[in-house]
């Protein structure tokens, strides 16, 4: 099952009551030491159906167990104010590690690949997720943040269903050729 689609955003006091379910949840994984940031994909350059490539600055793994509904999740944004300036593209890559209390506490959260942003700016997050609904609830609660630091129109997200993250990133998904969100 493939999706592609607009966010259209939950109602902004869901939307925040997801974030502090999420943080509470953030501040639990990290004293139990179950969100990791492993460095094996750290540098690994990724091509896009559309011709773009992005290179993996940091990867967050939450341990959780056996994954039931695997899917993948790949999320777009072009970050306002900033263009081409790379000091500020580097400041937001530093900047956000702190992004992790936005999502490694939603539930069915797996891992994420945090990928630079490519030839025309924009930045791209590789999910892995433990339900379908889980990952479009998140990037329908992950809207409200993005849209303060986002052009509205650049934020995108597309969900390929019964999909490992390797999966898709080794092709096994195929989609339309040009697709913003399909690794080649």
């Amino acid at each position: 099952m493939q999706k592609m689609s607009t966010p259209q955003p939950l109602p902004w006091p869901q939307a925040f009551a997801a974030f502090g379910r999420c943080l509470v949840d953030v501040a639990r994984a990290l004293r139990q030491r179950r969100l990791h940031q492993p460095s094996a994909s750290l540098g690994r350059v990724i091509a896009f159906a559309d011709g773009t490539r992005a290179t993996v600055y940091r990867e967050t793994v939450r341990s959780n167990g056996p994954v039931t509904e695997p899917v993948s999740l790949i999320v777009a944004f072009r970050l306002r104010w900033v263009g081409g300036n790379r000091l500020a593209h580097r400041l937001f890559r530093l900047e956000s590690a702190c992004n992790t209390v936005l999502f490694a506490g939603f539930d069915g959260f797996v891992s994420k690949l945090w990928m630079t942003a490519d030839a025309h700016h924009v930045y791209r997050g590789i999910y892995e997720w433990d339900g379908y609904d889980s990952a479009v609830d998140y990037v329908r609660a992950l809207w409200w943040p993005l849209m303060v630091v986002s052009r509205r129109d650049s934020i995108r997200f597309h969900v390929v269903g019964a999909s490992t993250r390797e999966l898709l990133l080794d092709g096994a998904h195929g989609g339309p050729d040009g697709s913003w969100w399909r690794p080649v």
